[in-house]
């Protein structure tokens, strides 16, 4: 573990983070969190917390977290689906040698809906995406 703490501390929440600048540089030589904005990663929006201004460091500091931020999460949107197929080949390898009849019977209609819901949007995008380049 690292004996040196960044300047700033992100606690992220669902679309985005509450940003604290950390010091330790005061008598009793304890970890202060002092929140100095709130972030929201969907709109691109940085509220300064309490009436702060926030320096020219904090900002670029914000929005390279903010930058870095969105493409985890697009890596983890990715790596969902990857893994939803995945998920779908063992489910096949489940239906075809493992499941009994009753198990069947409680997820057929489900995983059947669910299928042709993920197939009808699948192949209106990908219709889409070939009459867009045969346009282009």
């Amino acid at each position: 573990m690292s004996t040196e703490l960044p300047d700033y501390y992100f606690r992220v929440r669902d679309n985005g983070a509450f940003v604290y600048r950390i010091d330790t540089e005061n008598r009793q030589r304890r970890i202060e969190m002092d929140q100095i904005a709130v972030v929201n990663i969907r709109n691109g929006e940085i509220k300064p917390h309490g009436g702060r201004k926030l320096s020219d460091q904090d900002l670029t500091t914000i929005k390279t977290w903010m930058t870095e931020r969105m493409a985890l999460l697009a890596a983890r949107d990715i790596d969902d689906i990857h893994r939803a197929v995945d998920y779908l080949n063992t489910t096949a390898h489940w239906a075809q040698s493992k499941a009994s009849k009753e198990q069947l019977e409680m997820v057929t209609d489900d995983l059947l809906l669910a299928m042709h819901d993920l197939r009808t949007v699948l192949v209106r995008k990908k219709a889409d995406r070939l009459m867009k380049d045969r346009k282009g």
